[in-house]
């Protein structure tokens, strides 16, 4: 019964860690779960609504729903070319048809330089946050990490099934000698 868990633990442990390798890499980078995007937190702006480290998640948006914000909902937007953040809407405000937001994270003093364009909006926090994930799906997102993630697994499955033909043929051994014995006696 252990040997049967063990076995489908470190089965389901395989076939997770190819799945987020192979997501985050199909998407760009960025690993998603049933339609929603992973975020890392990888600053203290938003304490303590998602502490360093954490995993968030948030549900992309389409240009005509980033336009439908408002106040006191989490966003994610493109700062710069390959800069996200992640901070709070405390304004919301409209100029022919662009809307302009206000932002700022929950643990800053002062509310962010540059408003923020709707086109610019990503994605809005669900709600659902894993407190530390995110310094392990940063580690499996580099090279290193991907490749402990999908061999290591593995090599441990492959060796905890040697393990088991190995304590399997001891069992079967004594066995065999017992019956060759009591041959020789007859």
């Amino acid at each position: 019964m252990i040997s049967n868990i063990i076995t489908a633990v470190l089965f389901i442990n395989l076939i997770l860690m190819a799945f987020l390798v192979v997501s985050s890499k199909a998407s760009g980078g960025e690993p998603q779960v049933f339609g929603y995007q992973l975020k890392t937190v990888l600053s203290g702006s938003m304490e303590p609504a998602f502490q360093t480290g954490s995993v968030i998640a948030v549900k992309p948006l389409s240009s005509e729903e980033s336009k439908s914000l408002k106040k006191d909902d989490v966003i994610t937007f493109q700062a710069s070319e390959e800069k996200l953040i992640t901070h709070r809407i405390i304004g919301v405000s409209n100029s022919g048809d662009h809307v302009m937001y206000e932002t700022k994270g929950d643990n800053n003093k002062t509310a962010d330089m540059e408003p923020v364009l709707s086109d610019n909006v990503r994605a809005v926090y669900t709600g659902f946050t894993i407190p530390y994930v995110g310094y392990f799906i940063d580690f499996a997102q580099s090279k290193e990490g991907s490749a402990i993630l999908l061999i290591g697994p593995g090599l441990l499955l492959l060796g905890y099934a040697a393990f088991s033909i190995f304590q399997a043929l001891r069992e079967i051994d004594p066995k065999s000698s017992k019956t060759d014995s009591e041959e020789k006696t007859a």
